[in-house]
C-alpha cells in the first residue's frame, strides 16, 4: 500500500508540474502575441481623419440587380485581372495582372509590368498607364515607347501610374495613385490614409510631364470633358470626385463635385455625350470608416494574419453622373457571384464594357434606357 501511495503522490506531482508548465507556456505565448500586436513594426504611419457616415442605400443609391446579367468574356484563358478595357476598330484590348495586353485576335504586347488605364490616341497608338513602368505608348505593330516615368516639374518618379484620358489637343492627363506606395500596396495606403497621389499631364509636343495637383488621396480615375474644359478625377480613399478646370476663369483650380460616395470610386470615363461612368470598387467598409479616428487600431489590423484583415465585399456597383455630379444611372448587384470588383466601365455604342482587378474575364451589358 505504501508503494501505491508513493506512486500516486509522484503521479500527482508530475501532473501538477505539467499543468504549471502548460499555464506558463500559455501565459508567455499570450504575452508574445500581445507584444506582436502592439509593438511589431508596420510600414505605415496612420493618421486620424474624419470619415462621414455612409449615405443611405436609398433614393439615387437604391439597391437593384441591373448588373446581375453582365455577360463575361475570355474566362479560363490562363490570365486574370483585366483592370481596364479599350476598344479600337472592333477589337477589344485588356491588360492583365501578368503584364500581358490581349487583343481580340491574340496577344498584343507585354509591358512586363501592370497595365492599368488604357486609351487610344488619334494616331491609333494604345496609351497605357502602367503601375510599374509609367506612361507608355504601343503602336499597332506592338512596338512600345516610354513616354514618362517621372514628373519633369518636380522630379518625383511615377510610382503607381493608374488611369488616363486624352484631350483633343493630344495632351494626356493621368493619375499617379501614390508616390509613396506602389502597386499591390493599396491595402497599406488605405490603412495609412495620407495624401500621396497626383494628377499630371504629359504634353506630346514638348515631351514633358507636369504635376497639376498633388496631396491627393489615392488619385485614380481620370476623364477629360468632350470640350476639353475640365478633367474629372477620383480620390478613392476619400470617397469623392473632383473637377480640375482646364479653361475659363477657373482654369488651374479644382472643386469637389461629389463626396461621401457609397463606395470606393475607381476608374471614370466619359461617353462623349454628357455622361461620366464611375466604377465603384466595392461599397464602404465598416472597419475603415469606424477606425478613421483610431489610427492605432488600423496599425493593429495590419499585424493580423491576412485572412483576418478587412476585405472588400463582393459587390458590383456603377454610377452614371453628369458633369456636376448628379446621379443619372445607378447600377448594382449585391451577391457573392457578382462580377466584382468592377474597376473600369466604358461605353461603346449601346453597351457598357467592364474591367476587373481580380476577375478572369471582362464584362458587357446593354446601356440602361
Amino acid at each position: 500500500m505504501y508503494f501505491l501511495w508513493r506512486a500516486s503522490e509522484t503521479s500527482c506531482s508530475f501532473c501538477k508540474s505539467i499543468l504549471i508548465a502548460m499555464k506558463n507556456l500559455l501565459f508567455y505565448s499570450l504575452l508574445i502575441c500581445l507584444s506582436y500586436l502592439l509593438f511589431w513594426p508596420v510600414p505605415i504611419k496612420p493618421v486620424s481623419w474624419e470619415s462621414p457616415a455612409p449615405p443611405s442605400m436609398a433614393g439615387v443609391y437604391e439597391k437593384n440587380d441591373y448588373l446581375k446579367n453582365i455577360e463575361i468574356f475570355w474566362e479560363n484563358d490562363g490570365h486574370y485581372g483585366p483592370e481596364d478595357i479599350a476598344i479600337h476598330e472592333d477589337n477589344v484590348y485588356v491588360g492583365y495582372h501578368d503584364g500581358l495586353i490581349m487583343r481580340s485576335d491574340g496577344e498584343f504586347y507585354n509591358t512586363n509590368g501592370r497595365p492599368l488605364g488604357m486609351v487610344f490616341d488619334v494616331g491609333n497608338n494604345l496609351i497605357v498607364a502602367d503601375a510599374t513602368q509609367g506612361l507608355i505608348s504601343v503602336n499597332q505593330n506592338g512596338i512600345a515607347t516610354t513616354l514618362s516615368t517621372k514628373s519633369d516639374s518636380d522630379g518625383i518618379p511615377l510610382s503607381f501610374a493608374d488611369d488616363l484620358d486624352i484631350a483633343t489637343d493630344g495632351k494626356i492627363y493621368f493619375s499617379d495613385a501614390s508616390d509613396k506606395f506602389g502597386y499591390g500596396e493599396d491595402q497599406i495606403e488605405v490603412m495609412e490614409h495620407t495624401p500621396n497621389g497626383r494628377l499630371l499631364v504629359y504634353d506630346p509636343a514638348t515631351k514633358l510631364t507636369t504635376t497639376l495637383l498633388d496631396n491627393l488621396y489615392f488619385a485614380n480615375g481620370v476623364a477629360v470633358s468632350p470640350d476639353d474644359s475640365f478633367v474629372l478625377f477620383n480620390e478613392t480613399f476619400m470617397y469623392r470626385i473632383q473637377k480640375y478646370w482646364l479653361k475659363g476663369a477657373k482654369a488651374g483650380t479644382s472643386e469637389i463635385i461629389m463626396e461621401n460616395l457609397p463606395g470606393f470610386p475607381d476608374n471614370i470615363s466619359s461617353n462623349g455625350k454628357g455622361i461620366y461612368w464611375v466604377a465603384l470598387f466595392t461599397v464602404r467598409n465598416d472597419f475603415i470608416d469606424q477606425t478613421a479616428d483610431k489610427p492605432f487600431l488600423r496599425s493593429l489590423a495590419l499585424r493580423l494574419p491576412e485572412f483576418l484583415q478587412p476585405k472588400p465585399q463582393p459587390y458590383a456597383f456603377v454610377l452614371g453622373i453628369d458633369a456636376s455630379g448628379n446621379v443619372l444611372h445607378n447600377l448594382q448587384y449585391d451577391a457573392r457571384d457578382a462580377y466584382s470588383p468592377i474597376t473600369s466601365v466604358k461605353q461603346y455604342d449601346d453597351h457598357l464594357y467592364f474591367g476587373s482587378l481580380a476577375h478572369e474575364g471582362w464584362g458587357k451589358i446593354e446601356v440602361p434606357k
